[in-house]
């Protein structure tokens, strides 16, 4: 087995395996991931890059609302509701515009995110 394979199939197992918070922290991990290469692309003025990594960071963004279960959360989940489509509207703005002020605007937010989602898993299995 290479190595990039045997990489793939951590890869495969470590997704298939993960628990729902798992999936969720791995989600906004992605976010901040692509968000920054976008924002990069954008420096770099790689148009087709920064496209495709912004639409990445949406597409992220979509799934982090359907799955958003505002009937459980009450309103704090109201809330997030409302900070995740505030990004999926700066996140299309700085698409159409290509706007590194945009960019730079949303990935702290997307980082709080991540960094919330974070410790708020680590509470819960401590609590466990």
């Amino acid at each position: 087995m290479t190595s990039a394979n045997a990489y793939s199939v951590y890869k495969n197992n470590s997704v298939n395996y993960a628990s729902k918070e798992q999936l969720l922290i791995m989600l906004v991990e992605g976010a901040v991931k692509f968000s920054k290469i976008a924002r990069q692309a954008i420096v770099d003025k790689d148009v087709p890059k920064a496209h495709e990594n912004i639409i990445k960071t949406e597409n992220i963004f979509y799934e982090l609302v359907v799955t958003l279960d505002v009937e459980k959360g009450g309103e704090w989940a109201k809330g997030l509701l409302s900070l995740y489509d505030f990004i999926l509207r700066r996140l299309s703005e700085a698409n159409m515009k290509k706007d590194i002020n945009i960019m730079n605007e949303v990935i702290p937010l997307i980082e709080d995110i991540r960094d919330t989602w974070s410790e708020a898993y680590k509470i819960a299995k401590a609590s466990r």
